[in-house]
């Protein structure tokens, strides 16, 4: 798990992810019109105020204002932090979560020349 999760995967995993699918896996859905209705997981309700959109790929609460895509979804009903909810995301979809390594020598290059740029700037004001 060493590494950033690259945020054009993210983006991806999000446009990907069939949402009725990941909610409906732990609160129960009903078809109303184009959306998915139920009760919140989030908050105590009798009549259904949650609803999921797969058109637009989030899900929305009007009684308590939770709302969020796949992962978001996934960080508040398992408790995750947001590396581990895209690795469930993933893992549900079949697909690995693939990593960028940190430190690669070209930025190590970019950040030298910034250096070199305050190491200036201290020696003219000092």
């Amino acid at each position: 798990m060493a590494g950033r999760i690259p945020k054009s995967f993210i983006d991806e995993l999000v446009a990907r992810a069939d949402i009725v699918e990941v909610v409906g896996a732990r609160v129960t859905l009903k078809r109303a019109g184009s959306n998915y209705k139920g009760l919140c997981p989030f908050h105590g309700e009798k009549t259904p105020s949650f609803t999921v959109s797969p058109s637009k790929g989030f899900y929305h609460c009007f009684g308590c204002s939770a709302h969020g895509t796949a992962i978001g979804f996934l960080m508040a009903y398992d408790n995750l932090e947001f590396p581990e909810a895209v690795e469930a995301l993933a893992e549900m979809m079949g697909l690995e979560v693939p990593r960028e390594t940190t430190g690669t020598p070209e930025r190590k290059g970019d950040n030298e020349e910034l250096y070199e740029l305050l190491r200036e700037a201290d020696q003219i004001y000092r």
